[in-house]
């Protein structure tokens, strides 16, 4: 499948595993002011359409992951900030709001490597993704506050979803910064390493998740998802239904004789 021309970002697919690399290290990967919120949408588009992804990964070229917004055009009431109250909604709904609805939407587990700086909108972005791993050299936060305004792209949602509220709240409310180690401690990253290990030790998590069939990751993707939302008994009907289709599909019996092959070798 033809992958998307995209204007910010790099897009690479190597033995089922994509990896969009942010590209505009020049403002620090800022997802205002450039075209990252396209390009993020539009790979997630093709990876859900493309049986060939199995897992995404997401990382920043240059020191920042991301920044997040751009700050000269919060000075200047420019871009996306620009106009009054309803242009400005519509601009964030229309805007860097595509990028949560879109990750949440993502069949495929979606990795972070954090490579620098991951701040405001920036941090929220890695906490959209289903893992996250860290370079030592990594700073994260929930700075909006600092700005003096909220975290308009969903990070309040997310946030206190991955680490509970308590420790959400106090992170969104003071808008301090905390380095890779204390990020592992909370449980934001599942793990830290140095930089140049960044992308290989990243590599190694989405391949053995890409080893796995194909057709069950999806879906039992789909199932992490819709737990979050549906009560106990529509879940076990979605997840019959799921084990249905598992069933059926070739590569369940594959998988099967693969296992017990490896059991007659003990």
């Amino acid at each position: 499948m033809k992958q998307p021309e995209l204007v910010d970002a790099l897009l690479t697919l190597d033995n089922k595993v994509a990896t969009l690399t942010m590209n505009r290290h020049d403002v620090r990967n800022a997802l205002t002011s450039t075209h990252l919120v396209d390009d993020i949408e539009q790979t997630i588009e093709w990876v859900n359409k493309n049986s060939e992804v199995s897992v995404l990964i997401i990382t920043g070229a240059g020191s920042a992951f991301s920044a997040g917004g751009n700050i000269k055009e919060m000075q200047q009431r420019a871009g996306a900030f620009g106009g009054d109250v309803e242009e400005v909604q519509n601009r964030y709904r229309n805007g860097i709001q595509r990028i949560p609805l879109a990750i949440h939407n993502a069949e495929v587990p979606i990795i972070a490597a954090i490579n620098g700086a991951a701040v405001g909108a920036g941090f929220d972005l890695a906490n959209m993704c289903d893992l996250r791993i860290a370079s030592s050299k990594a700073v994260m936060g929930e700075t909006f506050i600092n700005l003096g305004i909220t975290p308009g792209d969903g990070g309040a949602w997310f946030l206190q979803r991955l680490i509970g509220y308590q420790k959400a709240a106090e992170l969104t409310f003071t808008g301090r910064t905390i380095k890779a180690d204390e990020a592992l401690a909370l449980g934001i990253v599942l793990d830290v390493v140095e930089p140049d290990q960044l992308l290989i030790k990243t590599n190694e998590l989405a391949q053995s998740i890409a080893a796995q069939p194909s057709t069950a990751l999806r879906l039992t993707k789909r199932q992490m998802k819709l737990a979050q939302r549906l009560e106990l008994k529509d879940f076990l009907d979605i997840c019959a239904c799921f084990q249905g289709m598992c069933h059926n599909n070739p590569e369940h019996i594959e998988a099967v004789e693969r296992v017990l092959a490896s059991m007659k070798k003990r």
